[in-house]
């Protein structure tokens, strides 16, 4: 019998991934293997994958190829691309040795074992259903300041341009005792902040109405726990945000004014092609409504351009919409087909170059409208959590509630501290600035 003794994991995608990734490197550290930084020395090698975008596919499809030379190392699959591509995959890759789907992470000691002992058989484990027992896997973070808790798992909406329905199934929630308890286990460890994970997090509690509590409920019950300072949530749909939670994050202390609140589109006729079931005017309305409720709330928000059959006028009408809003966090991407979605069978029909056009004249609007913002901003007091060093060591580094990078120069003891920070200058997407004396 071969016994591992290091293993790497390269995670692509979202703070779910991330997660995942926790949850399996925990696994692996209880049986005593050990975590390595080059995957050239590891026994084990596991990508956590993710299929929202054919870029990051591609980057794992690489790796295998890459890995056809590896030999006595065991190869693994997780993840999105594990649920999409799972038959495609272990047919291409003869020495690709398991795929763990999302729904099975606690799986793993199973297939590891099944396949130290039968050498040369490749081991599935996909499962359609969410896995129950995640709901009590504590899993090890990585950072030791701030760590995401998954709320509901699954996707119910079936937006035309996503997978991910697919690859984690419909929409679960996961039983709000314990979250409260894994939150209460996080404060104990001297977690400050805890970002709550889901497709969308609005949805929480919905599935269980017997539970009587929705997100909105389940904020005010964490606020209440001691030890945690801060409280994020992401990502929010736009139609069913709820007044109820607009309402939480202006009277709950802990609950940062952020809210990453997906748009895709300005055009009514591509957003319902995008099947997102909400109307531009009805996106404003919303946004307006939690502006006029949370007056310092920032919004974050997810584009697409370039989707099929986008005129012109269809990206004009987006980017009135970006500069009307004044997005202060923006993830904007130009358009590729995923297979097994909607949208895929239709003609990708505008030309990589005008996607190219466009991407680049959003993105120019997103830049100037953070230019503004931060000029604002100097002067300014703003709460910071301070979370690390700064990539030359020279500074330390942390977020405003209201998700702004800050850096400035301390003690690395104030490291996992809140600190008042006098906003003096800005470069890029970051604020720079002085700890305030007064």
């Amino acid at each position: 019998m071969k016994k591992l003794n290091t293993y790497y994991i390269r995670t692509y995608g979202c703070q779910m991934n991330e997660l995942d990734s926790e949850i399996l490197s925990t696994q692996l550290e209880n049986r005593d293997i050990k975590k390595v930084e080059k995957e050239d020395i590891a026994d084990l090698i596991i990508l956590n994958t993710c299929s929202i975008r054919d870029a990051a596919e591609q980057k794992v499809l690489g790796k295998l190829y890459e890995y056809k030379k590896s030999k006595d190392k065991i190869i693994g699959i997780c993840g999105c691309m594990a649920m999409s591509k799972k038959e495609e995959l272990l047919k291409k890759f003869k020495h690709l040795d398991f795929i763990l789907g999302t729904n099975n992470l606690l799986d793993l000691n199973n297939v590891l074992d099944d396949l130290i002992i039968k050498k040369n058989i490749q081991r599935k484990k996909i499962d359609t259903t969410y896995e129950k027992g995640l709901d009590n896997f504590f899993a090890k973070r990585v950072n030791k300041i701030k760590a995401s808790i998954s709320i509901i798992r699954g996707c119910n909406n079936y937006c035309s341009y996503c997978i991910v329905p697919q690859t984690r199934g419909k929409e679960v929630s996961r039983d709000y005792k314990s979250i409260i308890k894994e939150t209460k286990h996080l404060a104990n460890l001297g977690y400050k902040e805890i970002t709550l994970l889901g497709q969308n997090v609005n949805s929480y509690g919905l599935d269980k109405p017997e539970w009587k509590i929705h997100f909105s409920d389940l904020l005010y019950e964490l606020d209440k726990i001691e030890g945690i300072d801060r409280i994020r949530f992401m990502t929010s749909h736009p139609k069913d945000i709820t007044k109820e939670l607009m309402y939480a994050i202006r009277d709950l202390k802990k609950v940062c004014e952020f809210v990453h609140f997906p748009v895709q589109s300005g055009s009514d006729e591509i957003l319902k092609k995008m099947r997102r079931t909400y109307t531009s005017e009805y996106y404003l309305t919303q946004v307006n409504l939690l502006k006029s409720i949370v007056p310092n709330a920032t919004i974050g928000t997810d584009i697409i351009v370039g989707f099929p059959n986008e005129t012109d006028e269809d990206f004009n009408q987006t980017y009135k919409l970006f500069d009307k809003v004044s997005f202060d966090t923006a993830f904007i991407f130009a358009y590729s087909p995923r297979q097994k979605t909607y949208a895929a069978r239709l003609e990708d029909n505008v030309p990589n170059e005008i996607k190219q056009i466009r991407l680049k004249k959003l993105l120019s609007l997103f830049h100037e409208t953070l230019k503004k913002k931060y000029q604002n901003l100097i002067g300014s007091k703003q709460e910071v959590l301070v979370e690390r060093h700064n990539k030359d060591g020279l500074f330390l580094k942390g977020r405003t509630r209201t998700f702004e990078k800050v850096i400035f120069k301390g003690d690395p003891k104030l490291i996992g501290s809140l600190q008042i920070i006098n906003i003096e200058d800005f470069s890029h997407q970051t604020l720079k600035g002085h700890i305030s004396l007064t």
